[in-house]
């Protein structure tokens, strides 16, 4: 891990410049959110939104107006840029549940080494959008979201720096509280921590990591002779223990029942599951898959098998046993028969989209282990699409690394 001067917004302007995400929002929903306020770090990492609602959201134009808009930012004095080094820390609160990472700058070498660990597969247009959001930016603009297996020193380490001042704290209009603390780096043992990481994984962020390898690939390429200090061999990452991490359920909807009646669908999924009605739509445990279908929600669950970490997961079990078989749903992630849920919006929104029409069943999975993710990417593995819903989500513009 490497200390970094970020770019960041002064105090007073933090809770208006912090934004969700770009890829939790489309170009509508960035657009309704930065409605009003010209700080929305949406400006930069959605910047279609400022441009002809018929612009092509990949144009030369795209990237140089979220360039514009960070100078602009940079220049009003409402994002500033450290002068000296630091580690941050980082935490958010949403309800009972709070998570504190270190925000550092990782290697890009071993994001390529898989010393930083993925399980998921990234698309290529998305990936070419952020590595040019980047190089265009010249800078991170959004965090990698990291997990390691809990070590000792450096959450002590995090621990003493919570203890100090907040450079910021607030609460999001969404409820969710973040606060930030700056630690100015020392030779205290920060680096040498992180150093003991054996492995750390990407949790969330997958297209974010591999657009900030490929930038920085082609401007160590550009620039020979930089050497190892130059800022585009790092990126930026907050590094969050395993057992901080709420993982929630990413639930499914089917359109149709393949010109099944639902007696007969019912009829066949009991061949292939134990079958009970249950009460409500919250899987008690792992093997168990509630089924909202004519009214009325049922209990699937399965005996333990053994079988590659994929295989066992619940997500690939009903995968297996009834999307494709019994409803010819081949490949969740082109299917347009199938669309999914994440679970921060509860089961009530399973049973709505049901009544309104808009599905003939839905599915409330129970949530993926942190561990289980774990097991997957140290085996080489990818998870199905729609596995992981990580909530609460990083804020973008919090904190920039500069390339």
């Amino acid at each position: 891990i490497q200390p970094f001067a970020a770019i960041r917004p002064s105090p007073e302007h933090a809770a208006g410049i912090a934004a969700v995400p770009y890829d939790v929002v489309d170009t509508d929903e960035a657009r309704a959110l930065a409605a009003g306020n010209p700080d929305s770090f949406l400006h930069v990492s959605r910047p279609e939104i400022d441009l002809p609602p018929d612009c092509d959201p990949h144009d030369d134009e795209v990237y140089r107006q979220g360039a514009r808009s960070l100078r602009r930012l940079m220049e009003q004095r409402k994002l500033i840029h450290d002068s000296q080094s630091g580690f941050y820390v980082y935490r958010q609160v949403m309800g009972d549940h709070a998570q504190t990472g270190l925000v550092a700058c990782c290697h890009i070498d071993d994001y390529a080494a898989d010393i930083i660990r993925k399980h998921e597969k990234t698309r290529q247009d998305k990936e070419d959008d952020r590595t040019r959001h980047a190089l265009t930016l010249r800078a991170n603009t959004g965090p990698v979201f990291l997990t390691y297996r809990d070590r000792g020193e450096l959450d002590e380490l995090t621990r003493e720096a919570c203890a100090g001042a907040p450079l910021y704290d607030f609460v999001a209009e969404d409820g969710v509280r973040h606060v930030v603390w700056r630690v100015i780096h020392r030779n205290d043992g920060w680096i040498e921590a992180g150093a003991r990481i054996p492995l750390a994984y990407v949790a969330d962020g997958h297209h974010r990591a591999k657009a900030a390898y490929r930038a920085g690939r082609e401007l160590r390429a550009a620039h020979p002779d930089a050497g190892e200090a130059a800022p585009w061999n790092w990126f930026l990452c907050v590094l969050f223990p395993a057992s901080h991490l709420r993982i929630l359920p990413y639930n499914r909807c089917v359109a149709d029942l393949n010109g099944q009646t639902p007696e007969r669908f019912l009829e066949l999924v009991r061949r292939r599951f134990n079958v009970v009605e249950a009460g409500d739509g919250t899987p008690a445990g792992p093997r168990r898959t509630h089924m909202y279908l004519g009214g009325r929600w049922f209990e699937l669950s399965w005996e333990a098998f053994k079988g590659d970490p994929v295989a066992m997961l619940d997500v690939s079990v009903l995968q297996d046993r009834l999307l494709q078989p019994l409803l010819g749903i081949n490949d969740p992630r082109t299917d347009g028969r199938i669309s999914f849920v994440g679970g921060i919006r509860g089961t009530r929104a399973l049973v709505e989209s049901v009544h309104e029409g808009k599905a003939a069943a839905a599915f409330s999975m129970h949530p993926v282990t942190v561990e289980q993710m774990i097991a997957i990417a140290d085996a080489g593995q990818i998870m199905p699409p729609k596995s992981t819903w990580f909530e609460p989500k990083l804020r973008s513009g919090l904190l920039v690394h500069a390339l």
